[in-house]
């Protein structure tokens, strides 16, 4: 029996991200000074399916839109970088841990 739910296929950040409405997702951190509760619009949707139909945009659909309160910000996991030569006493180790903004989907448009 196939999944009835709705749900879309939103771009930001340079990525693209399977929402539907109640999902608690973590994107790349988001341009603004943003405070808990507050709403943020995603609107480049590249698909929208509602159960029955498939929108597919080209590249994104025009119009459509979708909402989620704004939860947390915060950074990831340390990520360690290492660059070795051998032979030749080279070796460089740096840390990176990248921004994150957590929002919680509440509407497709």
């Amino acid at each position: 029996m196939p999944c009835m739910t709705e749900f879309a296929i939103i771009a930001t950040g340079g990525k693209q991200y399977p929402v539907a409405v109640g999902d608690v997702i973590r994107v790349e951190t988001l341009p603004g000074d943003l405070k808990k509760g507050d709403k943020v619009v995603f609107d480049q949707v590249l698909l929208v399916d509602n159960g029955k139909d498939t929108t597919i945009g080209a590249p994104a659909i025009a119009g459509a839109t979708v909402e989620a309160i704004f939860q947390t910000a915060g950074r990831a996991k340390k990520v360690i970088v290492v660059k070795y030569k051998a032979k030749s006493k080279y070796h460089k180790k740096n840390g990176h841990r990248q921004g994150y903004s957590e929002v919680k989907i509440s509407a497709i448009k």
